[in-house]
């Protein structure tokens, strides 16, 4: 039977980053072994850094959504408070003339001889 492991291999990449910084911060008179487990601590170091960056890129990622959305949701939706006066308004102005003007004609008409 094979064992699955939850962690899986780390990069080919992050492994040479790892090496090249545990030579570049080499003792005197260290071993090769030693060299291999701080190039090993540093790897896991830089894996759970890149692990802590995804985890907060996804965090921004999901803020970002949900403030469109909000924003998305707040066009969508008309306000009623400042659109409803100005529609009333609108719409009583034509009709208040049109009776203002069968008044003046019903005037015309009966006070003329």
């Amino acid at each position: 039977m094979v064992r699955y492991s939850k962690q899986k291999a780390p990069s080919p990449e992050t492994q040479d980053e790892a090496l090249k910084v545990a030579r570049a911060t080499q003792q005197p008179g260290q071993t090769k072994e030693q060299t291999k487990l701080i190039a090993r601590g540093i790897q896991r170091g830089i894996d759970e850094y890149k692990k802590q960056h995804k985890a907060r890129s996804r965090e921004l990622n999901k803020q970002i959504k949900q403030v469109k959305a909000q924003a998305q949701e707040a066009q969508d939706t008309p306000e009623p408070d400042a659109s409803a006066p100005a529609a009333r308004a609108g719409a009583a102005l034509p009709w208040s003339l049109l009776g203002l003007s069968w008044l003046l004609f019903a005037a015309y008409v009966l006070l003329m001889p």
